[in-house]
């Protein structure tokens, strides 16, 4: 088999699995053993989000769930915590 063949095969098994694992993950049931969750965040800017540099606006929220690990993402199309008009002291 040709090497541009098995690629395209491959990559095709990878994609149908990949589609087939994320489906899975969000129609399962929250306390699942694995599960997905996409949140839409419109504004975030409490404390907390503020002083983790978390503070976004338009963006979404990934909770992946796999037994007990737990992994979080975050995206903004406008990330809050980088809009700042302080400077360091050492770096002027």
């Amino acid at each position: 088999m040709p090497l541009r063949k098995w690629l395209a095969s491959a990559l095709t098994t990878v994609v149908v699995l990949f589609t087939a694992f994320v489906s899975v993950g969000l129609t399962a049931p929250a306390d699942g053993p694995f599960s997905i969750v996409i949140t839409p965040v419109f504004v975030r800017l409490d404390r907390s989000a503020i002083e983790q540099s978390r503070a976004r606006v338009l963006g979404f929220d990934v909770d992946v769930k796999i037994g007990s690990m737990r992994i979080h993402l975050g995206w903004s199309a406008v990330p809050i915590s980088s809009l700042t008009t302080k400077t360091e002291a050492g770096l002027l």
